[in-house]
């Protein structure tokens, strides 16, 4: 293991406090790629640089940017529960990472709760518009659109779920005062905030698509350039929707001048219009589900269903893998590799043709999770090489599964947020607005999502019904999979990530790092990833290139850039934060 981990140039270190001093610390201010972090992270940063977890002893917070971790941090500290604080870190993300995630997004959150133990899953996922029909990503010939051309303009935007969200996990699960909740957003938008390298870099590769639009251009394009590192931002637009939604809690997004002006900006996309009205807004909703739960050696494994495919696929990987010994082979045994690979091009083979919102069709979860029904799956993968071919299986079910396979496209982007509390809250939620800037149309100082480009773009299949096509009030299909793992009904880890299909091979690999390689959350996060969804194997670093090649793969070496967040539950708390993008783990 040690060796593996001086190989691909990862310390295995010894955990730090976020109180206490490190051998080297970068300046004051100053993190990693030039990102400026507040001075009270820079340990967090230092430890981050190190490959080293943070720990801490009453409550931790990992988050995409410093500045959210900050007014996270602000909030747990003054009492607030982990409902309270992503609240606030959410609004922050908002601002500083606009082509992530925001207001005019979805996100899914799973909750263990400390007084009841109870753990249940609130969906903010966006609704597709009351007038979308199953063309609505088709040509005039019935032939599915380019993605961009799909994506750019109002055609893709469905109806924002994140504000709700927002208002709902305070409502059932924060005792904070809402209002002050937004304080540190609207502080920043006002002041202004240093752009990071990672959005000045974002924006300089999407310039022209950024640029078709008046608003969007003037924002992250002023003077016709785009932002530079370093540049200081302002966004009084953002801060006073944020000073409406404070104030007057979702209704003053979902309703009124706001809703007027989304709806007016979704419309009248030039080239690209799309069909969301006020009516999709005002009758948007919450839904509160049950988690979905899958075993996993000693664990539970819980997350959030359908219209996630995330806590399904996540728990089908794990299944098919339980009966192999991937602890005795080691995480740097191609024959591991072997496993993990073909495990998930079976699961992602069913997740494809029957994960969709179970709304509004029938999902076969029960047959697909079945341990029966997995063994027989897992069987397959008793060989030596790559499986030649991969099939959907045929789970147990009441209904009907003459299916077609999807035609969705999910590209990355998206921003994840773990939280642990003072009162043993746990919370992981994925959100996003889908590709990076989503649909390029930004008002009121946020950007909207282009989440109804991840329904099949077909809705049919030679012939049989595609379960994720588009329909009226339909959510799309999501990989998103915030996580918590839990043992004897206690949460023990916490974690999820962005990136769109790759998502559930992100977390996936975490878990399985962490629960049968035994690394620390850090390492766990840290470790380079091989993904594989639909046959050929993506690689970080190319040490297990050969070997998987020789197993008959097709092999790409190219970056994976997750942005997992994770928190370990156990004596101390343990924080890790994807050294891939700019984000912290930071408690106290």
């Amino acid at each position: 293991m040690r060796a593996l981990f001086l190989a691909l140039g990862i310390g295995l270190c010894t955990p730090v406090h976020a109180q206490q001093a490190a051998d080297t610390v970068a300046p004051e201010g100053a993190g990693a790629g030039g990102l400026q972090v507040p001075g009270l992270l820079a340990r967090a940063q230092a430890a981050k640089d190190a490959g080293r977890p943070v720990e801490a002893e009453n409550w931790m917070i990992a988050a995409a940017h410093p500045l959210a971790v900050e007014a996270g941090a602000t909030v747990l500290r003054a009492g607030g529960t982990a409902a309270d604080a992503m609240v606030a870190v959410q609004a922050v993300l908002g601002l500083v990472e606009p082509q992530s995630s925001g207001l005019g997004g979805g996100a899914f959150l799973v909750w263990h709760d400390g007084a009841s133990g109870e753990i249940t899953t609130l969906d903010g996922r966006e609704t597709a518009p009351l007038d979308a029909t199953p063309t609505l990503f088709q040509d005039a010939s019935g032939q599915p659109l380019e993605f961009f051309d799909a994506v750019v303009g109002g055609r893709s935007v469905g109806t924002p779920g994140t504000p709700a969200l927002l208002k709902a996990a305070h409502d059932r699960l924060g005792q904070a005062a809402w209002p002050g909740l937004f304080a540190d957003a609207i502080r920043l938008a006002e002041e202004g905030f240093a752009v990071s390298p990672r959005l000045a870099s974002l924006v300089a590769g999407d310039a022209d698509r950024l640029a078709r639009f008046p608003a969007t251009r003037d924002y992250f394009l002023p003077e016709g350039e785009p932002l530079a590192v370093g540049d200081r931002l302002r966004n009084p637009a953002y801060a006073e929707t944020l000073r409406a939604l404070a104030t007057h809690g979702p209704r003053a997004f979902y309703t009124g001048e706001i809703a007027a002006d989304i709806v007016a900006t979704v419309q009248g996309a030039p080239g690209n219009p799309g069909v969301l009205t006020e009516t999709d807004l005002a009758v948007y909703r919450v839904k509160e589900r049950p988690a979905l739960c899958v075993p996993y050696h000693s664990y539970e494994v819980c997350g959030m269903g359908p219209p996630s495919s995330g806590a399904s696929t996540v728990g089908q990987i794990l299944g098919l893998l339980s009966p192999f010994d991937l602890a005795g082979l080691g995480s740097d045994d191609p024959e591991a590799w072997r496993l993990i690979g073909d495990a998930s091009r079976l699961a992602f083979a069913d997740r494809g043709r029957y994960l969709a919102d179970s709304d509004f069709v029938p999902v076969p979860l029960k047959g697909l999770l079945a341990s029966d029904y997995l063994k027989s799956r897992s069987d397959l993968l008793r060989g030596d090489d790559a499986l030649p071919e991969i099939a959907p299986g045929r789970p147990e079910f009441d209904h009907a599964l003459n299916r077609g396979d999807d035609q969705s496209i999910e590209l990355p982007s998206t921003s994840h947020i773990s939280i642990v509390d003072g009162y043993g809250n746990a919370l992981s939620m994925t959100t996003t607005i889908e590709n990076g800037f989503g649909s390029r149309l930004m008002v009121r100082g946020f950007l909207l999502n282009n989440e109804l480009t991840d329904f099949s773009f077909a809705s049919h299949d030679e012939g049989r019904l595609i379960a994720n096509r588009v329909e009226p009030g339909k959510r799309p299909r999501s990989s998103m999979a915030p996580t918590i793992l839990r043992r004897d009904g206690a949460p023990v880890l916490v974690l999820g990530s962005p990136g769109g299909s790759l998502i559930i091979g992100y977390v996936a690999k975490t878990i399985i790092a962490w629960v049968d390689w035994g690394m620390d959350v850090q390492e766990a996060v840290a470790l380079p990833h091989l993904i594989n969804r639909f046959g050929p194997y993506d690689l970080e670093e190319p040490r297990l290139a050969a070997p998987l090649r020789a197993m008959g793969y097709e092999v790409t070496l190219r970056d994976l850039t997750s942005g997992l967040h994770a928190i370990e539950i156990g004596e101390v708390l343990q924080g890790g934060a994807d050294p891939r993008r700019e984000g912290l783990a930071y408690g106290e």
